[in-house]
């Protein structure tokens, strides 16, 4: 009886110990803020000195391709003192922790609070080796923050979908698309999105390209202008006849190397604006080497949105534009 007992006991302890971390997340709240806020956790006379304004050097940094500075992330400082209770449940959450007994590193924890949520925690015995840490890791620190709001808002946008089986048949993709916005053109494998908004629209473009109509070489970013002119001129008019989309002269845009679905992509920032007319906004544009179809898929997003900020409207086109999936 005693060793049937001592069985039981043995397998209980096991189980508990086994379903302690699935019963701590069962535990946790979910996660709340704004798309793109993040809570900074630090003491105030911190926050006041050079670590603050390295902070906000890094973390406020202004994005790129928009046509006036806006932030990363829209930062709200909250003393360690205070970090309790619902204040913990913020999504993303950069700690700063500074201490004789504090060694100098970077953590990035998941869902320590609240699910989902991504927690950095940036530590030094001495305020300069914080400062050292935060420069150092700034990429792999804001690219943690960026991607899972990217999730985020790509969670959101699942919650209600738009069926979009003539771009999915045609392109052989698969794209989580919100079902505000509606197909306003289509030619051939041309495909254009749109979405109204309050000061005016979000949109989409879809294309293919021969796979060699890009050669990797020193003129990229001219060969990427060339093929955005040539599409706005035929596919995108503007007010008047006449007047089409080009990309605005007189700003050079920034050119990235990157990756969706697994695939080698040509990510450009840049401002868009209208040949003759007044009428500009910021694009971001993704070209797809999709090698296993001999093309090169072009998905673009710009947003015309006069008088307001222009951050969280690029930031939606791009959640939407990296959920696509080639077939």
């Amino acid at each position: 009886m005693r060793k049937i007992l001592f069985f039981v006991s043995a397998l209980l302890v096991l189980t508990s110990c086994n379903g302690d971390k699935k019963s701590n997340q069962k535990l946790l709240s979910e996660s709340s803020g704004n798309l793109n806020n993040l809570s900074v956790v630090v003491d105030n006379d911190l926050w006041q000195g050079k670590v603050g304004e390295v902070i906000r050097d890094v973390m406020a940094a202004p994005v790129d391709g928009l046509p006036q500075d806006e932030p990363l992330f829209s930062l709200s400082q909250i003393p360690t003192q205070v970090f309790s209770g619902f204040v913990t449940k913020n999504r993303t959450v950069l700690r700063v922790e500074v201490g004789p007994n504090k060694t100098s590193s970077v953590k990035f924890g998941k869902n320590v609070y609240a699910i989902p949520q991504k927690v950095v925690v940036v530590s030094g015995k001495t305020e300069d080796e914080v400062v050292e840490q935060l420069k150092s890791n700034a990429p792999k620190i804001i690219e943690a923050f960026k991607s899972q709001e990217i999730k985020e808002k790509q969670r959101r946008i699942k919650l209600s979908l738009l069926k979009i089986d003539t771009i999915e048949k045609a392109l052989g993709i698969k794209m989580e698309l919100p079902t505000a916005y509606r197909i306003a053109k289509k030619d051939n494998n041309f495909f254009w999105l749109r979405k109204d908004i309050t000061t005016g629209t979000q949109n989409i473009m879809l294309y293919e390209l021969p796979l060699n109509a890009i050669k990797q070489n020193d003129s990229l970013v001219q060969q990427v202008i060339k093929i955005r002119d040539s599409i706005g001129q035929v596919h995108i008019p503007g007010p008047t006849e006449g007047t089409f989309m080009i990309t605005e002269k007189a700003y050079a845009p920034y050119l990235f190397h990157t990756t969706i679905d697994d695939k080698p992509v040509i990510e450009t920032k840049g401002i868009w604006d209208v040949k003759n007319a007044f009428m500009s906004g910021p694009f971001i544009n993704y070209i797809i080497e999709d090698k296993a179809n001999n093309r090169l898929l072009v998905i673009e997003g710009f947003t015309f949105a006069p008088s307001v900020e222009k951050r969280d409207y690029v930031f939606e086109l791009d959640a939407i534009m990296k959920s696509i999936k080639i077939d």
